[in-house]
């Protein structure tokens, strides 16, 4: 594995692999600290981003690499009409990975034609985000100790939300998985990750109600309604308070229910309901780390056995 584009990249033993390295690294970093020794990683975001870009930053220094970057377009060659593929064919020569954010989707497809390193798919558009799918799934995984059998809410915007996407791409691999699509008909699934569920035999069903499948979740994934995918404002601030997280929705959950957010969030999840054991979005945050950590050792082949 070169690149890291899609998660459909990745064969479910390759994530378990993965998986299984980012346990280790969580559970001993100080054996991974100089493992990317003199090795630099370049972080090339021509979109805004918090998590992912610093969560990318900090696994690479963990390592004991280096970093380059910029953090957008704005403060990049794009700004003199600079093309995607002659930025990463320049930077290639600078590095020995790339992680990308663009808005368009496919841009990391033509990055990944033109470098010669390899090129990690940092979120393109509303179409995908491996490593925070990644994240998800070592997320499931820790607080439900699997990856089967097992019945996840997605709540909000299901159309533009990338993270949404990767994950139902990853998930609808697993036995026993059951969907349950929580949207307003305007932001419901688009049809070709409809096609992957339908494709894969996936159980899931489409609906708009939060409390009703509340009882039946054994995970709740939250997303934001994206401003920035949105080309009419009426539109957005007509849906953008949709569904709203709160004590009283969450009452009605099971006891061992986990609580995921890819962040940001602004205001889907109340914060009363940060201090609920169910809440687990903050941990989601960390764990990014020791996946980014993991793909880096795994993409520069650098993996230490366990």
């Amino acid at each position: 594995m070169r690149n890291l584009i899609d998660i459909r990249d990745m064969t479910v033993e390759e994530i378990d692999r993965m998986l299984d390295l980012a346990d280790r690294i969580f559970e001993h970093p100080e054996q991974y600290r100089d493992t990317a020794n003199h090795k630099t990683l370049a972080t090339l975001f021509f979109e805004p981003s918090t998590r992912t870009r610093l969560s990318f930053e900090a696994a690479m220094l963990e390592l004991g690499g280096r970093i380059l970057g910029f953090s957008s377009a704005a403060s990049s060659s794009a700004t003199k009409g600079e093309s995607v593929a002659d930025t990463v064919a320049v930077v290639s020569g600078y590095c020995d990975i790339i992680a990308m954010r663009h808005p368009k989707e496919g841009a990391p497809v033509v990055a990944a034609r033109h470098a010669t390193v390899p090129v990690i798919n940092a979120g393109d558009g509303g179409h995908n985000h491996p490593t925070q799918t990644l994240t998800d799934l070592m997320t499931i995984r820790r607080e439900k100790g699997r990856l089967c059998d097992m019945n996840i809410g997605l709540c909000g915007d299901l159309q533009f939300g990338r993270t949404v996407h990767s994950l139902i791409a990853a998930m609808s691999r697993s036995p026993g998985i059951r969907f349950s699509l929580i949207s307003p008909d305007e932001l419901c699934i688009p049809d070709y990750v409809r096609e992957i569920l339908t494709e894969r035999g996936c159980d899931f069903v489409e609906i708009g109600s939060m409390e009703e499948v509340m009882p039946t979740l054994d995970v709740l994934y939250m997303t934001r309604v994206q401003k920035e995918r949105f080309f009419n404002e009426a539109d957005y601030i007509r849906l953008k308070d949709s569904y709203i997280l709160d004590p009283a929705k969450l009452s009605r959950a099971k006891d061992d229910l986990c609580v995921m957010h890819p962040l940001p969030r602004v205001n889907e999840i109340s914060t009363l309901v940060d201090n609920d054991p169910r809440a687990c979005y903050f941990k989601q945050a960390r764990y990014g780390k020791y996946v980014r950590m993991a793909l880096i050792l795994t993409l520069l082949e650098l993996v230490k056995e366990g």
